[in-house]
């Protein structure tokens, strides 16, 4: 290929070194191709116009439970679509939507917004809230699994387990615990939200993390979640695309989804636990 195109496309050393700025180009291309072909072999083998084929889904960390059911909703509605979720960073989502690497992402909206710019489509899909989840003191019976509202500030003085600071679930937590006037250091920062869960299940430390999360964790015995005020943060969640004219079935499918309102009904109530 880099004699047909006279260029280099691999940046080459004892070890793979990545793509050269044009080798990059290529990628898009390539996966650009892939996509087309995809969406035209949907089309051309569809019985009925039944959405068949694959559906790639990024999604930032905190919103994995929630992409996972939407995958499950649109699996119940057309059983020929196969769906891949992948955890990823909101920029590796938004690299992998431009490169048609990946055809839909559960992200941040406001982010999404900004940096997307026309090229991007957002359909809000549900407002993240945080909590602080901890394990219930020895004396648990009468405790309520979501308990009183606790202050930013006062939740700072506590050992806290938080998602690493590159995240951007991590830069709204810290905006929300200097709006509260109060300075937080974490004693475990981790990438995984199950380490969150698990963290707080030892009742030595406790974590910060979004309603989609607490409704995970109150699966859990033991747990309380109490919400977080004084600022109350709230955080637009949305299915985030690539605006393009050409877009195969499972696609489409996946689009009209993300703007049912009994699916919206049904995210919504799952990102805002309560006491059941």
């Amino acid at each position: 290929m880099e004699e047909e195109l006279g260029v280099t496309i691999v940046r080459r050393g004892r070890h793979y070194e990545g793509l050269t700025p044009e080798g990059q180009l290529v990628l898009v291309c390539a996966n650009r191709m892939l996509y087309e072909q995809e969406a035209l072999r949907q089309e051309l083998s569809a019985a009925r116009r039944q959405p068949r084929g694959g559906l790639n889904i990024g999604a930032v960390p905190t919103t994995v439970p929630v992409a996972a059911r939407f995958a499950a909703r649109l699996r119940a509605r057309h059983n020929g679509i196969t769906v891949t979720v992948r955890t990823l960073s909101s920029h590796e989502i938004e690299t992998g939507i431009d490169d048609f690497g990946l055809d839909i992402g559960f992200g941040y909206v406001d982010r999404a917004s900004a940096l997307g710019g026309a090229r991007l489509k957002v359909f809000k899909q549900y407002d993240e809230r945080y909590y602080l989840l901890r394990q219930m003191p020895a004396s648990g019976r009468g405790h309520r699994r979501i308990g009183k509202p606790m202050r930013w500030r006062d939740a700072a003085v506590l050992p806290l387990c938080l998602l690493t600071p590159e995240t951007y679930n991590r830069s709204v937590i810290d905006l929300a615990f200097q709006r509260a006037g109060a300075r937080v250091k974490s004693c475990i920062d981790t990438s995984a939200v199950l380490a969150l869960l698990v963290t707080a299940q030892t009742g030595d430390v406790c974590s910060v993390l979004p309603g989609s999360l607490v409704t995970l964790a109150m699966q859990l015995p033991g747990m309380q979640a109490r919400p977080l005020v004084e600022p109350e943060i709230t955080v637009g969640i949305g299915l985030i695309t690539l605006m393009h004219s050409r877009a195969s079935l499972a696609h489409k499918a996946a689009l009209a989804l993300a703007r049912d309102e009994a699916w919206l009904r049904e995210a919504a109530r799952y990102a805002s636990p309560v006491v059941r």
